[in-house]
């Protein structure tokens, strides 16, 4: 009789573990669904002819009207290469000076000692919360001072679109999460064997840290890769447009032809898949490097 009522047991605990596991994927399913719905409609949008309609009631996944020209005639009629490469310069400068910024502000802050050191950590912190419309005003005024505008030339055009993005808090924080995971016994076996603190930083901490630059590098892409409002303000020179201005610029040319707006869309999203693709292994040990609690 016992071991029946063990029997029970188990099977009750495995009865409840499966159920809790099924509700689990059950929700993730459909949270997926409800992300990767847009892109879907955008796909399923770009690939529909002239003949079918777009808006039609009940919504068609699956273009009967099957077509890639949608695709040809966006790249030809506008030009797409420009915008392209306009958005990799952008995005790769403040990819590039957000590792080097964020880092070197993170450093001090996670290993040494100076008075304010905690106050200056959370005042960082709190520009998180200040979202970039309520300063945009002040840095765009600052901006046309410094002459870092397209109309000047195209150098000055790109250091103001990148300038108000060099740094994040996020990105200082996420740094000085993962410097304070670097073993300080690490450190010190650097400085003994004759090391400086700037030889010690670049070829002792630097490479321990290698995957949460990483995280910061995609994010940092992402953000600046779909970045819209500023530079849609400061570009005043058609040949400077990035990749969402240039897209956002299709509905005025062809009268909101929206397969040409979903073809360019789509076409803009395969640089940040490939991006986060060869990034992928560094991802998830980044992200548990900012879980570390300082």
């Amino acid at each position: 009789m016992r071991l029946d009522n063990n029997q029970n047991g188990v099977f009750e605990r495995m009865i409840k573990k499966i159920t809790g596991k099924a509700l689990i994927h059950t929700m993730l399913i459909i949270t997926s669904l409800l992300s990767v719905f847009p892109f879907i409609w955008l796909t399923s949008t770009s690939l529909k002819g002239i003949n079918e309609d777009i808006f039609a009631y009940p919504p068609k996944f699956v273009p009967s009207d099957f077509t890639f020209q949608n695709y040809i005639d966006v790249w030809g009629k506008v030009d797409f290469m420009a915008y392209f490469w306009n958005s990799v310069i952008v995005a790769a400068l403040t990819v590039i000076l957000n590792l080097i910024l964020s880092s070197l502000a993170a450093y001090p802050l996670a290993r040494m000692k100076f008075r304010g050191k905690k106050f200056v950590f959370f005042a960082i912190l709190a520009t998180i919360m200040i979202p970039f419309q309520a300063i945009m005003l002040p840095v765009y005024i600052i901006t046309l001072k410094l002459h870092l505008i397209d109309s000047v030339n195209n150098v000055m055009g790109y250091i103001g679109l990148v300038m108000p993005f060099a740094v994040s808090a996020f990105g200082i924080f996420l740094m000085r999460q993962a410097f304070l995971k670097v073993p300080k016994e690490v450190e010190e076996a650097a400085i003994t064997d004759g090391c400086n603190v700037f030889q010690m930083f670049l070829k002792v901490v630097i490479p321990m840290v290698k995957p949460t630059l990483a995280v910061l590098a995609v994010f940092t892409f992402i953000g600046s890769w779909g970045e819209f409002l500023w530079p849609s303000i400061m570009l005043t020179k058609e040949s400077m447009y990035t990749l969402p201005v240039g897209i956002n610029n299709l509905q005025g040319m062809f009268s909101a032809n929206w397969r040409f707006i979903a073809s360019g869309s789509i076409i803009s999203t395969i640089p940040i898949i490939v991006f986060f693709l060869m990034m992928q292994r560094y991802f998830i040990s980044g992200e548990n490097d900012g879980a570390v609690k300082g």
